[in-house]
């Protein structure tokens, strides 16, 4: 027996005890998910993030058990609390602020993936709805985009700044876990800016048309396209920002469409070692992650079996795909040096190939970068945000 076939029958262990009673991959028991719920909503740290304490504690009394469904209810649950107050509100102020609260709870409450339960997966359309609700009542409002796309089509979000036109982009895209509402959520500052934010569910999450897979990038190229020809958008001066697995497709952009975009954020470094079983077969059981990790990542595949993940990945490097040696648009790469859901050896693999690139790493940081004096707010707006800012001639 090799030690990828010893990991995978180890994984199918895992996975036998805990499907019928617990998050399957854990890592957490259910008193130890409770309390690092309860840390994580006190320091507004993902996947929890702007909560109130009081109803995240709320959320956590309601955790008997460790089925998806149960933690899909407790959250959600709220979100309808606040989805009603939403729409029995007198003001605009009044119900902007609960279709915002309703929206994050719904997004908790489909955490980290709405593709492995029905509860999970309602949790998510009621999101989808709040946001929405919220998005239209904000100035200047969130705009959702419908682009045909092979057989099904592209959902994007994109707020324009006021007065500025044709407008500089920066193009987001969600990672693992998150999805394009909390990317829109976080576009103030370049709206601030003068800057118009659009948000893209990528490959394999969401409501993307199409799985992660070699190529998957192009449906990221027509939504360029479409934006590019936008009248309000100066289709010059376009920007990518991604985050944690969207850092690949950040990557390979900078590559594809090295031409038309005037940089990428690379924020979360997963380009080669990252996609090899030697790495996966321990950051699946990163304490990092809350619980889960190894469903999130398969689903965005397609597949179930960890002998099947394994095989997946490895094709999706930037090596293997001969990328990583070729010109590209100027990149920011952004990790910590203790992150163990993406390699810290990745960043240096694209620091030493290919064209020069900026790269800020905490050394004492985990994923992204984070660390107790470097929180992900304080990372995205001092270091991402600034940075792609001046890539569009914008000095923040």
């Amino acid at each position: 027996m090799n030690k990828y076939t010893q990991s995978t029958v180890l994984f199918s262990l895992l996975v036998a005890v805990n499907l019928a009673s617990a998050q399957s991959w854990g890592p957490r028991g259910l008193d130890e998910l409770k309390e690092e719920t309860l840390r994580r909503a006190l320091h507004g740290e993902g996947p929890i993030g702007v909560v109130r304490m009081e109803d995240a504690e709320r959320a956590v009394a309601a955790l008997h058990d460790l089925e998806r469904d149960t933690w899909a209810s407790a959250w959600s649950s709220i979100g309808e609390e606040y989805l009603e107050r939403a729409r029995a509100a007198t003001t605009e102020d009044e119900a902007r602020e609960n279709f915002y609260y309703a929206w994050r709870y719904f997004d908790v409450g489909r955490w980290p993936t709405e593709k492995h339960s029905d509860g999970k997966r309602e949790s998510y359309e009621q999101g989808l709805v709040a946001f929405n609700e919220w998005g239209r009542l904000l100035d200047p409002p969130v705009e959702t985009v419908t682009i045909p796309f092979e057989d099904s089509e592209i959902v994007l979000y994109l707020r324009l700044p006021d007065g500025v036109r044709p407008a500089p982009l920066v193009f987001g895209m969600n990672g693992l876990d998150s999805r394009k509402e909390g990317v829109m959520a976080g576009s103030d500052a370049y709206i601030e800016a003068g800057a118009a934010a659009s948000a893209i569910d990528m490959p394999g999450t969401g409501q993307a048309p199409i799985l992660i897979d070699v190529g998957a990038e192009r449906m990221l190229s027509a939504a360029l396209d479409y934006l590019a020809g936008r009248p309000e958008i100066d289709g010059s001066r376009m920007v990518v920002q991604g985050r944690s697995w969207s850092g690949y497709w950040a990557a390979v952009l900078a590559y594809t469409e090295r031409d038309r975009i005037l940089g990428a954020a690379v924020h979360g470094v997963g380009i080669h070692h990252y996609y090899q079983p030697e790495w996966q077969e321990h950051a699946v059981l990163s304490l990092e992650y809350l619980f889960d990790l190894f469903p999130a990542r398969s689903v965005v595949y397609g597949v179930e079996t960890m002998e099947d993940f394994f095989a997946y990945g490895p094709r999706l490097s930037l090596v293997e795909r001969g990328l990583i040696d070729q010109p590209s648009a100027p990149m920011l790469l952004v990790n910590g040096e203790q992150d163990t859901q993406q390699p810290i050896s990745d960043l240096y693999l694209m620091m030493k190939n290919g064209d020069p690139k900026t790269a800020w790493v905490n050394p004492v940081g985990g994923h992204m970068g984070r660390s107790e004096h470097w929180p992900g707010g304080r990372i995205r707006d001092e270091v991402v945000q600034p940075w792609l800012l001046r890539q569009l001639g914008i000095e923040p």
